[in-house]
């Protein structure tokens, strides 16, 4: 399997400059994304949770997702939902509204497993389960995907191959950055397309950019609720105004979600990582929305 060339690099950014009041953003549209997993599905608390106690747990993803569509409705944004296809299997109700939404509809695999510690049958056929479950859900084809953390790093480049071989042609999966779970630190950071043996697949990694020698994830998650939104919002701005390229921004229904059960989990990093500033998520996605234009990853891809 070999990668197209990305000529691209990652972007500086400067201690400097203020965030004006408003700021002109460009015309670029961006994607907005939603990984739909619940609170006791994160791969931090694999070691807390068992996968088949999961159906023990209060589950609070459909009150939370729903949560998450009247955002987005709010300020009339599509957008492009990563299932979980165990949460599919439960509450395929849900996964109808999203659909009659508007919104587009990709697989998260079915298990939340990470991609590296799947053989490539494993992978395959975990993938398989979660794509046949969302397709008869919606009646449509599901092509777009999301590895559970970002999981495709260079032990698992060979999950590409086989996402072309299962009919899927965008994945994003691959953060261009260094972190313990996930990364590949040289990888190119804009949409491109990667040839595999398989077929081309377009590749939309979330926004990294340099600060004080670090590559930094500043596209959503963790990063997104622990940054000051001043300076989320500076430098997303710089990969529209900047590099003049879109930026695909991600979030979890359970992160809107204070309230949520407090889990057993023994390291203090996991549940920092888990828990800081989930009070203040929903205000910061309000004003995102306002700040930028969003799609789903269907409707960005095709302006490439």
């Amino acid at each position: 399997m070999g990668s197209s060339p990305c000529p691209c690099n990652v972007l500086a950014a400067s201690r400097e400059e203020r965030l004006p009041s408003r700021m002109n953003t460009s015309e670029l549209l961006n994607a907005f994304s939603v990984d739909v997993e619940d609170y006791f599905h994160v791969s931090a608390f694999e070691k807390a949770v068992d996968r088949s106690r999961w159906g023990s747990y209060e589950s609070r993803v459909v009150a939370n997702t729903h949560r998450m569509l009247a955002l987005l409705e709010r300020h009339q944004v599509r957008a492009t939902f990563f299932v979980l296809g165990w949460v599919a299997e439960a509450y395929p109700h849900l996964v109808r509204d999203i659909y009659r939404s508007g919104h587009e509809i990709g697989s998260h695999g079915h298990w939340h497993r990470l991609v590296y510690e799947q053989s490539p049958a494993e992978f395959r056929a975990d993938l398989r389960t979660s794509k046949r479950i969302l397709e008869d859900t919606i009646g449509a084809p599901v092509t777009a995907h999301r590895a559970a953390s970002f999981s495709i790093t260079r032990r698992s480049l060979w999950a590409l191959e086989l996402l072309v071989e299962e009919g899927f042609v965008v994945d994003t999966s691959i953060v261009p950055a260094l972190h313990d779970r996930y990364g590949i630190p040289d990888a190119c950071p804009a949409l491109h397309r990667i040839a595999t043996a398989a077929g081309p697949l377009w590749e939309f990694p979330p926004p990294v950019l340099r600060f004080a020698g670090l590559k930094l994830p500043v596209g959503g998650g963790g990063y997104f609720r622990l940054l000051p939104l001043p300076l989320t919002l500076r430098w997303l701005a710089k990969v529209n105004r900047h590099v003049k390229q879109p930026f695909v921004f991600y979030v979890h229904p359970w992160e809107i979600d204070p309230d949520q059960p407090r889990l057993p989990v023994r390291s203090p990093l996991s549940r920092f990582r888990h828990y800081v500033n989930l009070a203040s998520t929903e205000r910061k996605l309000e004003v995102l929305l306002r700040q930028f234009r969003f799609g789903r990853i269907c409707d960005v891809i095709p302006q490439q």
